[in-house]
């Protein structure tokens, strides 16, 4: 099912008074996973309270998360507060590896299967929600094989990556970066680069997470050199921002890379699960969309490709 007025993308994503509890809620998970000490878990608090209170509420929702994250891990001692949860996930993306590589294999469409399981792996976002069974996990794999699915929109993506010859592939986070690899096998290894964080930040894929799924044996991986959780380009490396500028097509996963992309002027296109009212807002759909859309696309129809019940 397919629904209307899905906007076309303008402008970068700013801050919404939405986003403020959610900041807040972040901070008390990662306290939580770096410490016992309630002192500490009130400290953080009251702390990132006050860094709310004198909001710019024109940048965007990643780059304010990249400064309380930035805050958290000096206040709790722990530059990783969600290593563990990160390597659980991987884990566990996996062990469904092998069973979901088998239905890529055996799919009558292999591109949009593995476009599905890429963005179903989007689920595993641990700003969004710290607890996700894997139960949960499974329903949404489940669902996204099923759902109505929007041919002419792979058919776009299939062309242009046929077209470029340079292509940056931009990951999100840990345990779902096992899920890009369903997709990265089904284009041209040679073109793409595959990029991850510079640095730790909540539960987004590292260096050590690309090499734990096996992608630095499949393709070129680089780190961006930020901590940020999507790509802030102003905090980016410079041999980063080089590849970006040079780059034909970028494949954008997740609501942080949507959210610091969105008013480029680059051929990009964004892979996502739809997890914040905020974001849903912006596109112009409900909360559990999968969406494979775009970037300057004025199409309002053709760009919403799936719903997740």
């Amino acid at each position: 099912m397919v629904e209307k007025g899905f906007k076309e993308v303008s402008e970068i994503m700013k801050i919404f008074l939405d986003c403020i509890p959610c900041f807040v809620r972040q901070a008390l998970d990662s306290a939580r996973l770096a410490t016992d000490d309630e002192r500490i878990h009130e400290k953080v608090v009251r702390e990132v309270l006050r860094l709310a209170a004198d909001l710019d509420m024109s940048q965007s929702p990643p780059a304010i998360g990249q400064h309380i994250h930035r805050l958290i891990r000096k206040m709790v001692g722990n530059d990783d507060p969600y290593y563990e949860l990160k390597q659980r996930f991987n884990r566990l993306a996996m062990r469904m590896y092998i069973e979901l590589a088998q239905r890529v294999r055996e799919s009558e469409n292999p591109l949009e299967t593995a476009v599905r399981l890429a963005i179903a792996g989007n689920i595993i976002d641990l700003g969004v929600k710290t607890s996700i069974a894997e139960s949960e996990i499974e329903k949404i794999i489940n669902d996204s094989l099923t759902a109505d699915f929007d041919g002419q929109q792979i058919e776009e993506f299939k062309n242009a990556v046929n077209q470029a010859e340079k292509i940056l592939y931009l990951a999100d986070n840990a345990g779902e970066i096992v899920f890009d690899k369903f997709l990265i096998e089904q284009l041209p290894h040679e073109k793409i680069t595959v990029v991850v964080r510079g640095r730790p930040v909540i539960n987004d894929a590292t260096m050590e997470d690309a090499e734990f799924a096996g992608l630095t044996e499949m393709a070129e991986v680089i780190d961006n050199g930020s901590d940020g959780p999507g790509t802030i380009l102003e905090t980016c490396s410079q041999s980063f921002r080089e590849r970006f500028e040079n780059a034909d097509l970028i494949i954008a996963k997740g609501q942080g890379n949507y959210e610091t992309l969105s008013d480029i002027d680059k051929d990009i296109f964004f892979l996502l699960k739809v997890k914040c009212p905020v974001i849903a807002e912006d596109i112009g759909c409900k909360v559990g969309r999968m969406i494979l859309r775009k970037s300057n696309s004025f199409k309002s129809v053709d760009n919403l490709i799936m719903e997740a019940e």
